[in-house]
């Protein structure tokens, strides 16, 4: 019996865009009618094009209307942006497409009632769903450490780590988040809002609805590493002295105690004072209780010996391993409890 398929848009075109753009175009069980882009230079290019791969017959376009009209059963919405356009995600929705997106907003979220409000009356107005998630919050800050939790008798503490040698994994905005800054300047006006949290906040609570627990309070933590000598990286140079390595803790407390600890330590190689992590990039879940349990997601080595991060990609690859799903699934915001157990179409092939 012939596997049923999925109209599938894909919205912008960066890392974690290419990244769903080549799923698509590569897996048998979607149909790729179309693709956004803001680049003017990528403008009426083949979509294989744009990922490397064989013609397919469809062409980037930068017009929305033309989007919106296209008859499709979902959009996969990543744009570059920390904050995504609310009013974009809401006009796909009432134009009766499903939404995955990686870019957020992460719902449910106490902390967004106006975002969650208007997303549920453009599901109800399209008759569709909207899915957001991501690897991180996402993947690795909620399924993950919930799925290791059946292997415990005892929860006390689940600590989620993202940590990233910056140097072996060079990132665009490395610049941009304070790294080369005055470390006195940086910890009084951090590049990352406390606020940030808020955004991860629904994973948070996924773990802790997940236990059967309601979080009280989330209590945030910054601090910086110096730089021991001046450090090269892909985009430029950090001098001795100043910002190399950043430590973000948000700890969410129930019951008085902390139950979900997420840590993300970012540094520029070792020669920092302090090193708070050593060893290649990964996520790292450790849950404390009976019986403690660590369990490290990373990528395989490349050719090199060494494990690169892939946070970005799998940000996109597990967006489009739920399209299917979320397109299947009852009109409204739908959560990963929602989904049940994901069963991927059209990975295996030959």
């Amino acid at each position: 019996m012939a596997e049923k398929t999925y109209r599938v848009i894909q919205w912008a075109t960066g890392t974690v865009g290419s990244a769903a753009l080549r799923y698509f175009i590569e897996n048998p069980v979607i149909d790729l009618v179309g693709v956004y882009v803001t680049n003017p230079e990528k403008v009426g290019k083949d979509a294989g094009e744009l990922v490397a791969l064989a013609d397919t017959g469809i062409r980037a376009t930068s017009d929305i209307d033309a989007i919106l009209a296209m008859d499709a059963d979902c959009v996969l919405f990543s744009p570059s942006m920390m904050t995504p356009p609310l009013e974009q995600v809401c006009q796909l929705l009432a134009s009766g497409k499903n939404v995955v997106s990686p870019a957020g907003p992460f719902l449910p979220n106490k902390w967004l009632p106006e975002e969650t409000a208007r997303i549920e009356a453009a599901c109800r107005e399209g008759q569709v769903s909207f899915h957001g998630c991501g690897i991180h919050p996402g993947f690795a800050g909620d399924i993950l450490p919930l799925t290791l939790a059946r292997l415990m008798s005892r929860v006390d503490c689940i600590e989620v780590s993202e940590i990233i040698d910056k140097v072996r994994n060079p990132m665009i905005y490395t610049e941009i988040m304070g790294f080369g800054a005055d470390p006195e300047e940086l910890l009084a006006n951090p590049r990352r809002s406390p606020e940030t949290y808020k955004h991860f906040y629904s994973s948070m609570a996924m773990i802790a609805e997940g236990l059967g627990k309601e979080i009280d309070n989330v209590t945030v933590k910054f601090e910086v590493a110096r730089a021991l000598k001046d450090i090269r990286h892909l985009y430029g140079e950090v001098k001795a002295g100043t910002v190399g390595g950043q430590h973000y803790e948000w700890t969410a407390w129930c019951d008085g105690a902390p139950l979900i600890v997420y840590h993300f330590y970012w540094q520029l190689g070792e020669d920092l004072d302090p090193v708070w992590e050593q060893g290649e990039a990964k996520y790292r879940v450790r849950i404390k209780g009976e019986p403690p349990l660590e369990c490290h997601l990373m990528a395989m080595e490349d050719e090199d010996g060494r494990h690169p991060f892939l946070g970005l990609p799998w940000t996109g690859l597990v967006a489009c391993t739920a399209v299917a799903a979320v397109c299947d699934a009852a009109p409204g915001i739908v959560t990963h409890l929602d989904l049940g157990v994901v069963q991927p179409k059209g990975l295996v092939r030959r």
